[in-house]
This record gives C-alpha cells, structure tokens and sequence, in this order.
C-alpha cells in the first residue's frame, strides 16, 4: 500500500462529532464545541466526511480496537463530566 498526501491534505482538531445516517451512507460532522458558560454551548462545525456503511463499520471496529490498546495501557475513558465547575478564562 502506497500512501500519499495530497497538496490541499490538511489536519484538524474536534471535540464535537454528529452523525447522520441513510441508508446509503453516514455523514461524520466535525466541530470545535465551546463554552462561555455553563448555560450556553456553541458548536462550529468545520468538516464533514461521509462514509459507505462499509467503511463506517470497518472504522468503527479500527476505532474499537484502538481504544481498548489505549485503555489497557492508560485506563478506563470516563464519558460522564467529573465535575459541575466550569474554568473562568482561558485555560492554558
């Protein structure tokens, strides 16, 4: 396998994702989630990437692999929120 970056390849960061399904394909959105307040989320999505129900699946299982090697060697990912206290300014 060969693979190669193409001129406009570009890298980003999301800590939101919404999945939207058909029955051809799943679309993946990307977005970066913040918050000024507890009372108030604001999400700016930036990409969107469909995949065929194959590859969504075969990502799926990648992903599912890859998190079990990382929770074995760094511990159990928690979804819920630790805590009800929200940072005040920037965090660094």
């Amino acid at each position: 396998m060969n693979v190669i970056q193409t001129p406009d390849f570009r890298e980003s960061y999301a800590n939101s994702v919404h999945v939207r399904v058909s029955v051809w394909d799943f679309q993946l959105i990307f977005g970066l989630a913040s918050s000024e307040s507890p009372e108030q989320v604001t999400i700016r999505n930036q990409n969107a990437i469909f995949l065929s129900p194959q590859q969504a699946k075969a990502l799926w299982n990648i992903l599912g692999q890859n998190l079990a090697q990382y929770e074995q060697a760094f511990g159990t990912l928690n979804l819920e929120p630790q805590g009800r206290s929200f940072p005040e300014g920037p965090v660094n």
